[in-house]
């Protein structure tokens, strides 16, 4: 039986003595496999009759093949446990250095096609990662043990090695045929030695004998990559059997990466269902300041049924929705997007919210038999300082009222979306100036640890201690607000997606309103002129009269024109001027080119050109158009 070679000075091998050194890598990639059978020693004289392999007896080559499977089973196992690309390309890098290789190369192809997509044109390798074995400091400075065990591709003071970083695999060409054999071959080979310079770059050659092995990666379809084995001259040469670990480890990385681009490609697709479901921004309504927040249950599970929304109402109202699609499927999410338009356009319909989640409940119920969800559908008047709420099965909100003060708010709980024949009742609630409303779903207090209500009573305390922490006279910031309820949140607490909409009521102040009734008479134009300039005037707003003398009467005009009954005029003064006509003809107004001779058709067209903003939405009862002006210094 052949030993292992030692140096001049009779000492250990070289290569044990670097397994020693790298011995807590060796452990983690393989740790079934013992420093002594990681070398893996090749042949050294023909076996006898009687000699089992590589001249060994029967029980040494059983103990050596014995050990061979160990190995291959751990450096599987440690690839298996990557979940993305570079985690299962670390595997057989781990795995394979030192103890089955002294240097490993793996090429990925660039871009790496998904599943059944065509792979574009030409096929182009990417040197995905290398890896080497290193010598210690104190090694490293004796030559004839560095250049012993310097490769022809491994620089072993650099941290990449100097092969070609791109590759294109010419048809036809030596390394393309070696790619569709798929089978691992030794570097000496005939094909091999065609191959690997087109691989590695000109110039560049692998060391003789049995001291590389090239294994082409395929996945379940193609041809995904290559992956390059190399030994020193200190450690024993590879052996056939070796041929046969290489495609072990292969098919297991080209497999996982597989998995890996095809998860990869999934996650980036509900990552953009999920970005296209949920609000890009939150609007900005008069009166009204909103924040919110949304968390996957899991990086691994990052689409849900979890979602929020803002809606900009007629008279500077604003719909706060917020519900929770059973599920945390793709499918769960389109349900969502569904639920989410459909509340989006029943809101345009300016519906109480009780119908809204009516229709909403029929709309599940068209989906299918088992499509449940719970929601929670409220509407902030800030010039009445009130709100409506209706529930479906949802977690009551909580009000965090200026002087530190939180409560959950008592609301009907109502059966949630999906069931049907159920009755939803709305509630109306005081909302005070400086008040914050905070409405989520029930991952933010519900958990294995502790059920809803003790959630709910502990986000109740966590607001009220923020609250005492900025004083009675101040409301909590908002963002740091909803940062500070997130932080409520365990190691264990995480068990479903969560969503959360904080809004903080400015109100707008009665002294800011003016309103008035105005019958659908041919005089009603110039009387709304004239409390228009009153109200401006006793604001202050004395240079804006003009233009908003002008625009109110165009469209007072044009209501005047289809109304059967009295005509409303309302002006807001917030930061901005915004003027509301309401009428009780559902016909909306829309702007149209005017012709040299037509009498009408310029109204729209001047409140276009000096307005700031205008649009005109329908009601249940008619429609109302209005305008918006910069006040003054905008």
């Amino acid at each position: 039986m052949t030993e292992h070679p030692t140096s001049h000075e009779g000492r250990q091998p070289l290569a044990a003595r670097s397994q020693e050194r790298t011995r807590p890598r060796q452990q983690d990639a393989a740790p079934a496999v013992s420093p002594a059978t990681a070398a893996i020693p090749g042949p050294a004289a023909a076996p006898g009759p009687a000699a089992g392999p590589a001249g060994l007896d029967p029980q040494a080559a059983a103990r050596r093949e014995g050990d061979r499977l160990r190995f291959v089973g751990a450096a599987t196992r440690r690839i298996a446990r990557g979940i993305d690309l570079d985690e299962i390309v670390l595997g057989l890098c781990r795995a394979s250095v030192p103890t089955f290789s002294d240097a490993i190369l793996v090429y990925l192809r660039d871009p790496l096609p998904v599943g059944d997509e065509r792979p574009v044109s030409p096929f182009v390798l990417r040197l995905r990662r290398s890896d080497r074995l290193r010598l210690s400091e104190e090694e490293t400075d004796s030559p004839s043990e560095t250049e012993r065990l310097r490769l022809p591709v491994i620089d072993p003071h650099g941290d990449l090695t100097p092969a070609a970083e791109l590759c294109e695999v010419r048809s036809g060409g030596a390394l393309a045929e070696v790619l569709r054999g798929v089978r691992p071959v030794f570097g000496d080979s005939a094909a091999a030695r065609a191959a690997l310079p087109e691989l590695l770059g000109a110039g560049r050659t692998v060391p003789t004998g049995h001291r590389a092995i090239l294994a082409p990666l395929r996945g379940r379809r193609r041809v995904i990559g290559a992956a390059v084995f190399l030994r020193g001259t200190e450690r024993p040469p590879f052996e056939s059997n070796d041929l046969l670990v290489a495609a072990q480890l292969a098919t297991h990385t080209a497999l996982g990466i597989d998995k890996a681009v095809l998860y990869g490609r999934e996650a980036y697709i509900a990552d953009e269902l999920q970005r296209t479901m949920l609000p890009d921004s939150l609007p900005q309504p008069t009166g009204v300041r909103l924040a919110s927040r949304y968390l996957p249950a899991a990086e691994t599970a990052r689409v849900g049924g979890d979602w929020y929304d803002a809606i900009p109402l007629p008279g500077s109202r604003v719909a706060l929705v917020v519900g929770d699609v059973m599920g945390h499927s793709m499918t769960s999410a389109a349900i969502m997007g569904q639920l989410r338009t459909t509340a989006q356009t029943l809101a345009g319909l300016d519906l109480p919210p009780q119908e809204v989640l009516h229709h909403l409940d029929e709309q599940a119920q068209r989906l299918g038999s088992d499509r449940m969800a719970t929601c929670l559908y409220a509407v902030y008047d800030p010039v009445a300082h009130r709100i409506t709420i209706a529930n479906a099965g949802h977690p009551p909100p909580v009000l965090l009222h200026l002087g530190g003060r939180a409560e959950v708010l008592r609301v009907p709980p109502g059966a949630p979306i999906g069931v049907g024949g159920v009755d939803f009742e709305a509630v109306e609630l005081d909302a005070p100036a400086g008040a914050t409303l905070l409405l989520y779903t029930d991952g933010l207090v519900e958990s294995r640890l502790r059920d809803v209500w003790t959630g709910i009573e502990q986000l109740r305390e966590r607001l009220a201690a923020t609250a005492r922490l900025t004083g009675p006279d101040h409301s909590p910031p908002l963002e740091a607000l909803c940062d500070d309820v997130l932080d409520m949140l365990g190691p264990g607490d995480r068990d479903d997606d969560i969503a959360l909409l904080a809004a903080r009521f400015d109100g707008i102040a009665p002294s800011d309103v003016a309103y008035w009734h105005l019958e659908p008479e041919e005089t009603a134009p110039g009387r709304a002129r004239r409390l228009a300039r009153r109200a401006l005037s006793r604001w202050g707003l004395d240079d804006l009269s003009d233009s908003v003398e002008l625009l109110v009467s165009e469209v007072v005009t044009n209501a005047v024109r289809y109304a059967e009954r009295p005509v409303t005029l309302r002006l807001l003064r917030t930061d901005i001027l915004r003027c509301e006509v309401g009428d009780d003809s559902p016909q909306l107004p829309r702007q149209r080119r005017a012709r040299d001779m037509d009498e009408g058709g310029r109204g729209l067209f001047l409140v276009n050109r000096l307005a700031r903003r205008w649009g005109a939405t329908r009601l249940s009862t008619g429609k109302v158009v209005w305008f918006e002006m910069p006040s003054r210094g905008q």
